[in-house]
């Protein structure tokens, strides 16, 4: 499998020799050991001599090993790409198709539809992947994130990619961080790549798992512990002697689900179960470098010992007492030991029929995960049972999925009723056509997914999704309920009780894949031909979005003032959408159909200060864009946290916004922001959010002349009746983010400097 995608080793083992001098130098500045974060930042820093390291305001300079792509956001990434104009990506890149797959009748339907369906996207993909110089993963190879787990994540290795759980790499010790589209073609244009210097909390893990304990309980319980915004704009990095007692996918499903803190990325130490992992995935020769320079690839010893002179926050996990945590619904961070559920759900009216369990995912689809999971089954059909909740599994991969049936884990759980689904993100992202209930119905799933936001999985806002480990799930659809408690009830009507689950860490017999899914690129792209047809429903080339045209932005109307969250899921909502993620123009048609506004009694909709008609908000956008007409929108807290689509920040953009406005930002949303020209502000008074109190109210943003990092930006609102109040905003753009201000965004920046080379 291997001898198909290019050779690391040899770019790998350069790296560990830089580490050496790279390391020496971060000590002599830092005046400490350091920590395995530590490490890698400075190896990847342009600069790290000079680079300024203030955790939480610096910004750093880093040259990722590559970048990686999943095919919804590589379509806008790509197209960002050519118009750098470069010959071939200047760093290594691969596309997967994983995320335009739906899920309906089983994997061999679902995948042929959807090669008929997104044909054109396909083969612009695999065409531009060819002309640049990228591996292409065909649909159907697998998720984009256990992929790279089998193929490229090295220890000690830098990577960026255009999906929120990049950080699935970090389980073998890599720093792998979620971005937006534009910074991707940055990189793959041969620029550095920007970042906030990440603060650094660490989480020691003691003990080891026992009985019905897994790797997901622990970001579970983490995620009760941090909430979705605990992480912004910090590296999580995992340390003390529990670290040694996990696998390296279970690792992986740690630093998965990092995203849901909000975390920057998320990181393992390398230790001999990380490479276990290598050897077994065909990747001796990686593990044997990691073997060499294994020094650089953990913290240095006195970080374990006095971990407070290296983190700027600790927590404690001891694994030997940690129970299984279930989370939700509507929020990944609600958690709560499964010995709680049954009470919750009684207290609260979540609905207790269990309607569907569905496990795998790019989150929970190892060996380990699935074979803990055919255990469980086993044991429920030597008892005559069978899934009283419709079942789905979900195999990360083609080698995933050719081991556990070569190994008798599939038949097992499809046995008892499960249906398998293609090797893609299917219902984890929305593309799940479910027809078992209808839309507004009150109901309940689990899943061994990452996310839960309100219709994140099917597009009805009363599903009440809850996430569980993957044992933990297959357990529950046996019992066709949510309250169901395995460790220490019979499955309801029976006198039968589930032992703990046991599983293999790795396949005895090595995994197996009859065909991986991958194509390398041509040799010459020089030859490869890309067209875009002008007519085309999916596709659309893009144009430069205009620069800054040197004024304040005065009475701005406020499109949208949101009500609680407002996530990238609710700003630019994906499932059947996904098809338009490389058409900007239609794609926009779904601005905010998600979000709830306080000016409207409709979702997705407002009121049209102009024609006093309430309509859809892309409806209203596209007619002040039409007059002229300058808009903002307002946030509350945490504004647009989960996936990094860029869609959040390009759609808005393209239809007219000059500003958002919130308590506080997730950090991809807020770069995605800056990066397309938009201006990101604060409160400087987080009550300030109240002052808005009307669909009339305008605001004025005054002295964008004297935009300077640090400095407050000044703002008057206007109300219907004539009154004004004056606030203050903050901003976090530093020098070059304030140039992709005035020029319209930072590919504009880009394609000048390529211009004038």
């Amino acid at each position: 499998m291997s001898q198909k995608i290019e050779s690391q080793a040899a770019s790998v083992k350069k790296l560990y020799e830089k580490m050496k001098s790279t390391t020496e130098i971060a000590r002599r500045r830092l005046g400490r050991g350091l920590t395995l974060s530590e490490k890698i930042l400075f190896s990847h820093m342009t600069d790290p001599e000079t680079q300024d390291l203030t955790r939480g305001k610096a910004t750093v300079l880093l040259n990722p090993d590559r970048v990686a792509l999943q095919d919804a956001t590589a379509q806008m990434a790509i197209l960002q790409f050519m118009l750098a104009g470069r010959a071939q990506v200047a760093a290594p890149t691969t596309v997967h198709c994983d995320h335009l797959i739906r899920a309906r009748d089983g994997v061999d339907l679902d995948l042929a539809e959807a090669k008929d369906t997104n044909k054109e996207v396909y083969d612009f993909l695999r065409s531009t992947a060819n002309k640049y110089g990228m591996g292409f993963w065909k649909p159907g190879a697998g998720i984009i994130h256990q992929v790279v787990l089998e193929n490229y994540a090295f220890p000690g290795g830098m990577m960026i990619g255009t999906d929120s759980h990049t950080p699935n790499a970090g389980g073998l010790g890599m720093i792998a961080i979620g971005v937006g589209g534009a910074d991707a073609s940055e990189v793959m244009s041969g620029l550095a790549w920007t970042v906030t210097m990440p603060k650094l909390i660490g989480v020691r893990l003691t003990g080891e798992f026992n009985g019905w304990a897994s790797a997901k309980d622990v970001i579970l319980k983490l995620a009760g512990i941090l909430t979705v915004k605990g992480g912004t704009n910090h590296i999580i990095e995992y340390f003390g002697p529990g670290t040694r007692s996990i696998s390296g996918t279970g690792k992986a499903t740690i630093t998965n689900m990092g995203a849901e803190v909000g975390a920057t990325t998320s990181i393992f130490p390398y230790d001999s179960r990380s490479g276990a992992y290598l050897r077994n995935t065909s990747r001796a020769d990686l593990a044997d470098l990691a073997d060499q320079y294994a020094e650089l690839l953990v913290a240095d010893t006195d970080v374990e010992v006095s971990p407070e002179k290296y983190f700027d926050q600790i927590i404690d996990i001891n694994l030997s007492e940690l129970e299984p945590y279930v989370v939700g619904p509507f929020t990944p961070d609600l958690a709560r030991p499964i010995s709680q559920m049954a009470a919750d759900v009684a207290k609260e009216g979540y609905p207790a029929e269990l309607k569907g369990a569905l496990i795998g995912s790019c989150t929970n689809s190892s060996y380990e995960d699935i074979s803990r999971s055919a255990h469980l089954a086993k044991q429920a059909a030597d008892a005559g049972l069978k899934v009283k909740s419709f079942f789905m599994i979900t195999p990360g991969s083609n080698q995933i999925q050719d081991t556990i049936t070569r190994d008798g884990q599939l038949e097992t759980l499809t046995q008892v009723g499960g249906q398998v689904l293609a090797n893609a993100c299917g219902p984890c992202i929305g593309q799940w056509d479910r027809k078992d209930v209808k839309k507004g119905e009150k109901n309940s799933i689990i899943t061994s997914f990452n996310r839960n936001f309100s219709a994140r999985n099917d597009g009805n806002p009363q599903t009440y999704a809850f996430i569980g480990s993957p044992e933990l799930v297959t357990a529950m659809a046996f019992a066709g309920s949510i309250s169901f408690n395995p460790l220490t009830d019979n499955v309801p009507g029976t006198d039968f009780k589930f032992q703990p689950p046991v599983g293999q860490e790795l396949p005895a017999k090595g995994f197996t894949a009859k065909d991986p899914g991958y194509e390398a690129p041509a040799s010459d792209g020089s030859k490869v031909t890309v067209s875009v047809s002008l007519d085309s429903k999916r596709l659309q080339l893009l144009e430069p979005f205009e620069a800054w045209d040197g004024k304040d932005f005065n009475d701005q109307v406020i499109i949208l003032k949101a009500k609680g969250k407002l996530t990238t899921d609710h700003i630019s909502p994906a499932g059947p959408w996904l098809e338009f993620r490389g058409h900007l123009d239609k794609i926009s048609d779904n601005f905010c159909l998600g979000a709830t506004n306080v000016f409207s009694d409709k979702t997705g909709h407002g009121v049209n200060v102009f024609t006093g008609d309430e309509a859809t908000l892309a409806t209203i956008a596209r007619d002040y864009k039409k007059r002229g007409q300058g808009w903002v929108m307002i946030g509350d807290e945490n504004y647009g946290e989960g996936s990094s689509r860029e869609h959040a920040a390009l759609s808005p953009r393209f239809l007219g916004i000059t500003a958002a406005i919130a308590r506080s930002f997730a950090r991809i949303a807020e770069t995605n922001l800056k990066k397309q020209g938009v201006l990101p502000l604060t409160f400087a008074k987080p009550d300030d959010y109240n002052k808005i109190t009307d669909v009339k109210d305008r605001i004025s943003i005054h002295g964008l002349d004297k935009l300077a990092p640090g400095a407050l930006v000044h703002a008057t609102i206007t109300h219907p009746d004539g009154s004004t109040e004056k606030i203050d905003l903050k901003h976090s753009l530093n020098e070059e983010q304030i140039e992709w201000f005035k020029e319209g965004s930072a590919l504009n920046v880009l394609r000048k400097a390529n211009a004038a080379a």
